[in-house]
């Protein structure tokens, strides 16, 4: 089944290759390095070298504080950080920009196996770390005949996703098999990842409870608020292809019957959507701004004709946070599993989300048992909901302060996991 998978990655990798080029028309990051994702790197130093995986950019941002307790842990090792998304390397540059040289990002390679091996020849490394989902069975294979320790941290994986894997399951089951330790975000995590062949994973909680939200953000946020004057702001974050019509055609239906002239921010989670979204919202002959065209430090007053506010920025979701009264977090609308709502937490801010947040099922039901966030059934509700909450401003703050202790309460996941890796450090 490997060698059948094998030669399917063989015969569509041009088409990898020109989606590249496609994508990085918007995004000019996936026109770079291209030789990386080949299994082709420059000259670097060689040094002991410990090797994590994060494809994008969230689960970049979901490995800085383990990324950051490995280095004070192994002062004398090399981190290696490697990517498949064009952002995630962004985020990662952004995000370890007071490292130095102790951390080398790079593109990890399609999963063929002459391209995995000359990689692993490359950069040897003593040990992988994948980030939440990342199972690849080429990749997994060429470590283990390398007697390179394989393991998966902060791992997540869904009723879809599980159901998904098991009809793979002569590709799938011996590359979890050969994983050596995991170490899962919740109990039916775990439940999901050992039916799927992984014996014994332990349970360490989310490691992105442990990011701390940077100063600097949330003086923008401040910066940015203050521009809006006494209005009251509806963030829609991280929205997906199929979201931002539903949402706007909810606006402009919602917001006529009120007597408040709310704003809305909208964010989408991919920045070759900012376009899209734009054209959106002219057709709706919505009057907006983007981000992008005000000054980061000295925002101008934002006028009352102005109705939307587009984000169309990167690395800046908890300044978005930061400068809204009730948070909306996307992918949830529409079945795409939903995405996690610890940053709006950590920012202390009630949290409305859909119906469909099957990728994040046991984070999103304990906030909301927990009265930090509250579950909307489509766009007309999410705005019912947010209007409510807005002329309720004690009922407002209680859902904030539910939101924060929630956060707080959920720290420690960084250190349970580096527990776990002791052994393979």
């Amino acid at each position: 089944m490997r060698l059948l998978y094998s030669l399917v990655w063989g015969f569509s990798l041009p088409f990898a290759l020109f989606r590249l080029w496609w994508r990085g028309r918007l995004e000019p990051g996936y026109r770079q390095h291209i030789g990386e994702r080949l299994g082709f790197y420059p000259a670097s130093a060689s040094m002991p070298t410990i090797w994590v995986h994060a494809v994008s950019a969230g689960e970049t941002r979901a490995a800085e504080p383990l990324i950051r307790a490995l280095l004070a842990r192994c002062p004398e090792r090399r981190i290696l950080l490697t990517h498949m998304t064009a952002t995630g390397r962004e985020t990662g540059d952004k995000l370890f920009a007071d490292v130095g040289p102790r951390l080398q990002q790079a593109f990890l390679p399609y999963d063929i196996n002459w391209m995995i091996l000359r990689f692993l020849r490359h950069f040897s490394p003593q040990l992988c770390i994948l980030i939440e989902t990342e199972v690849w069975p080429n990749l997994i294979a060429q470590c283990e005949a390398k007697s390179i320790p394989v393991t998966l941290v902060n791992a997540r994986l869904s009723e879809k996703s599980l159901r998904k894997a098991q009809r793979l399951a002569s590709l799938i089951l011996p590359a979890a098999r050969a994983i050596s330790c995991v170490a899962a975000q919740s109990n039916p995590d775990a439940l999901r990842l050992h039916e799927l062949g992984i014996e014994q994973p332990g349970v360490t909680g989310n490691m992105k409870f442990d990011v701390t939200p940077p100063p600097l953000m949330g003086e923008r946020g401040a910066a940015l608020r203050r521009s809006f004057g006494e209005r009251q702001v509806i963030l829609c974050a991280s929205t997906r292809d199929g979201e931002e019509e539903l949402i706007l055609q909810a606006f402009v239906e919602q917001v006529p019957l009120l007597q408040t002239n709310p704003l809305l921010i909208i964010t989408p989670r991919h920045p070759q959507r900012f376009d899209h979204v734009a054209s959106l919202l002219e057709s709706h002959s919505i009057k907006y701004l983007r981000r992008s065209s005000l000054n980061h430090e000295e925002i101008a007053p934002i006028g009352e004709d102005i109705r939307v506010v587009l984000g169309d920025s990167m690395g800046e979701m908890y300044m978005y946070y930061a400068a809204c009264d009730i948070a909306f977090v996307g992918g949830s609308l529409v079945p795409l599993g939903g995405h996690n709502l610890i940053e709006a937490c950590a920012m202390g801010k009630p949290v409305l989300t859909g119906t469909h947040t099957f990728n994040f099922s046991e984070i999103t039901e304990q906030a909301i048992a927990s009265g930090a966030a509250f579950r909307v059934d489509g766009a007309l509700s999410l705005f019912q909901q947010a209007h409510s909450l807005l002329a309720d401003k004690k009922q407002c703050q209680r859902m904030g302060e539910a939101a924060y202790n929630f956060f707080l309460q959920h720290q420690g996941a960084t250190a349970r996991t580096m527990q776990m890796l002791e052994k393979y450090l």
